[in-house]
């Protein structure tokens, strides 16, 4: 039998603490590992407890988890973990420096519990998610301030198939969402990405929008 997925979870509010490890909790693949409701408390539980998966609160007193996920998961941490920031706060400032500091997805509080169960057994695997409506508003956020660079579209070092799925990722869509539009398994939609990703030297699929937008691959 697989061992389940551990989850430690981190959220300055007792009730929502309470929540979300019940959701865990009652899911045969998963098991909440521990909760905190600070972010030094979770850098210091996550170091002691090993989780599979972090479930990070952005605003939360002592320290941040902004700052907590950086510690965990940042560039330089010898064994990162891998951290799903869950917040209220739908801002992009937050969205962005979440994932600059290292975090494997971000998704918002008002996601429905099955969201956030695909959100932590999909970090688990390995694979990063970002919420399809938080790409949809950094693009629209950031892509007028995208200046398209020299070369455009015909320099890109991409297959055409692979051209496909980076445009679909720069609109926004999920892996699951891309499987269906190109009528191929989600397996083969992670490698295209991870292909994608490490041809053009990307690190995430954020960069990857910003890149296609730069190309001018999608307006």
């Amino acid at each position: 039998m697989t061992a389940p997925i551990r989850v430690l979870v981190c959220d300055d509010q007792a009730l929502i603490r309470t929540g979300l490890t019940t959701i865990i909790d009652a899911q045969p693949d998963m098991e909440a590992a521990g909760e905190c409701g600070d972010g030094r408390a979770a850098v210091e539980l996550a170091g002691r407890l090993r989780p599979d998966v972090v479930v990070m609160d952005v605003r939360m007193p002592v320290l941040d988890g902004i700052e907590a996920t950086r510690r965990l998961a940042g560039a330089g941490v010898p064994h990162p973990a891998k951290v799903l920031v869950v917040t209220t706060f739908n801002l992009d400032e937050y969205v962005y420096e979440a994932l600059r500091a290292g975090a494997s997805g971000f998704l918002l509080k008002d996601a429905p519990p099955d969201r956030l169960l695909h959100g932590i057994r999909t970090v688990a695997t390995g694979a990063a998610l970002l919420d399809p409506e938080v790409t949809r508003r950094l693009v629209g956020r950031y892509a007028a301030r995208i200046r398209p660079a020299e070369g455009g579209a015909q320099d890109v070092p991409l297959t055409p198939r692979e051209l496909e799925v980076l445009r679909l990722i720069a609109e926004g869509l999920s892996n699951g969402e891309i499987a269906a539009a190109l009528v191929i398994s989600q397996e083969t939609v992670k490698t295209f990405v991870s292909r994608i990703l490490a041809k053009l030297g990307l690190r995430d699929r954020v960069q990857a929008v910003v890149y296609a937008y730069r190309r001018g691959l999608v307006a």
